[in-house]
């Protein structure tokens, strides 16, 4: 088995609290944040083709787990020019993230990627992917359970459909998950951009619990394995 997750197990056992309690907070303040979309989020969601924020840059919507581990993991890269946390394939307009939570808006948590594919390409952002989560377990990343954390790939038009149906297969028979990958490929839908507070949160709360003992350590293992790929800031 991918022993990504292996060496910090026991951490996530230990600090379940913790991680209930910071997001019970982020409930808490959430009536004191706005919802207004990033400058970069303004294209239409409801088509199928990718419509970049500029003619040079395309994007990619991913579902790992928690976006703050997501966000924190991507920004780090090379050829990626933003990086914002979201929600995307329910059918409640406009989730509160107090909503999502519940499981019962049908969201998953992701991250919407911008990227220069010039630099790296859709691609290497699956690679990032299969290897910075655990692909096989259902509705589930660590101590975070629920529908809105299962593992998704939201395909922005046919030819991403494509590069990630092969991808995953090209995974899937490879030893790098013992068990089956069940991360499933959908169409971009109803994706909305997550409060304010939500953005940049690793970067914004480095020692609050589960940036310390969750999304520090993936970040630095990310950081070892994929030195090649880091922003010259960052490695």
């Amino acid at each position: 088995m991918n022993t990504y997750f292996s060496g910090f197990f026991l951490t996530f056992i230990i600090i379940v609290g913790i991680d209930h309690s910071t997001r019970a907070s982020n409930v808490q303040k959430e009536s004191l944040s706005s919802i207004t979309p990033s400058t970069l989020s303004t294209e239409l969601i409801t088509n199928m083709t990718t419509q970049s924020v500029s003619d040079s840059l395309e994007m990619a919507t991913f579902g790992a787990g928690c976006f703050w581990c997501v966000e924190a993991v991507y920004e780090l890269v090379e050829g990626i020019v933003h990086v914002e946390s979201g929600y995307s394939g329910g059918y409640l307009e406009n989730p509160a993230y107090k909503e999502v939570i519940t499981g019962k808006t049908g969201h998953a948590e992701v991250a919407r990627i911008h990227f220069n594919p010039k630099v790296i390409n859709y691609d290497e952002l699956l690679q990032i992917l299969w290897h910075t989560h655990n692909p096989t377990t259902l509705n589930r990343q660590g101590n975070d359970v629920g529908t809105q954390y299962r593992s998704v790939i939201y395909y922005h038009n046919e030819k991403q459909k494509g590069i990630a149906e092969a991808s995953k297969e090209a995974v899937d028979a490879t030893d790098l998950w013992e068990d089956p990958i069940i991360t499933t490929i959908e169409p971009l839908t109803n994706y909305y951009v997550a409060e304010n507070y939500h953005q940049d949160y690793f970067e914004n709360n480095p020692t609050a619990g589960y940036c310390s003992f969750v999304i520090a350590p993936k970040v630095q293992k990310f950081k070892k394995e994929f030195a090649h790929l880091l922003k010259e800031d960052n490695s």
